[in-house]
């Protein structure tokens, strides 16, 4: 009879303890920082709705924190922001740890209001002591960068960003812009952020004048090259790589641009030897 007994108990037992986690989802765990070395361990339980007040809720998530660190921790804040399935922020909320020991965990409860139902979280520093700034991420500020005319392909700091108007993130210290777009001259912008600065902020960049001559053809067509030779009857532009032959009373009009001239090393004979008295 034991035995039967024993068969017949265990599957239930394994129901029940079905049951119980598919009711009581694993908690949803947060490490701060993301990266780098591991600070604290959130773990958050489900959250429970407390109140209801129209499309406002209230609920609570048993939560764990545990200190990851080789020293104790005096006291760190943290924003929580909420989200619903859809990644909208629905909600935020705090959350405080203090004299937490090496190795140590600390249990309470977290209260947080929402508009809708959370599904995920986040984590985000509210004031850190002097001795956990070090791993806060580098500052990065959001700048959107223009060229006059638009459409430059625009590299920062040598690596390439795309096209103007570009909105790109820049850390505190000295950066490098170069702007070039096809039949214009192309330019470099050297660029300081300052800790003080803020996100929003612009620059335009006006690139130089046309780096190649332009040829206007009676038919409208605009060329853009380099003027090889003009001549009576012809007129040959170099565009592309290659060389493009046109009737004389097929432009209409020639646009050269100023060239810097290329100065040519002077060219020095060698002195006639001197005959030995």
């Amino acid at each position: 009879m034991l035995r039967g007994s024993f068969f017949c108990f265990f599957p239930v037992v394994l129901l029940l303890a079905s049951a119980a986690y598919a009711k009581d989802p694993p908690a949803q765990v947060v490490i701060w920082p993301e990266s780098g070395t591991p600070v604290l361990r959130f773990s958050f339980g489900k959250f429970k709705e407390v109140g209801s007040s129209g499309s406002q809720h209230s609920y609570v998530s048993d939560t764990t924190a545990e200190n990851l660190w080789t020293k104790s921790i005096n006291t760190a804040n943290f924003s929580l922001y909420l989200f619903d399935k859809n990644r909208i922020r629905i909600g935020e909320g705090w959350i405080s740890v203090s004299n937490v020991g090496r190795g140590e965990m600390v249990k309470f409860q977290t209260s947080v209001n929402t508009s809708g139902t959370p599904v995920s979280i986040a984590l985000a520093p509210r004031s850190l002591p002097v001795e956990l700034q070090s791993f806060l991420p580098a500052k990065t500020i959001s700048m959107t960068v223009n060229s006059v005319p638009q459409g430059a392909l625009l590299k920062v700091d040598g690596t390439g960003a795309g096209a103007t108007p570009k909105i790109v993130q820049l850390g505190v210290g000295k950066h490098l812009l170069e702007f070039s777009k096809e039949g214009f001259n192309a330019g470099r912008f050297p660029l300081e952020i300052s800790p003080d600065d803020t996100s929003g902020g612009s620059v335009s960049y006006e690139l130089g004048a046309s780096a190649h001559d332009t040829i206007e053809l009676r038919d409208g067509t605009v060329l853009t090259g380099d003027l090889e030779s003009v001549s009576a009857t012809e007129v040959v532009v170099r565009a592309g790589g290659k060389d493009l032959s046109y009737d004389r009373n097929q432009v209409k009009r020639i646009v050269m641009v100023e060239r810097e001239a290329i100065q040519q090393a002077p060219v020095t004979q060698p002195a006639d030897a001197q005959p030995h008295p």
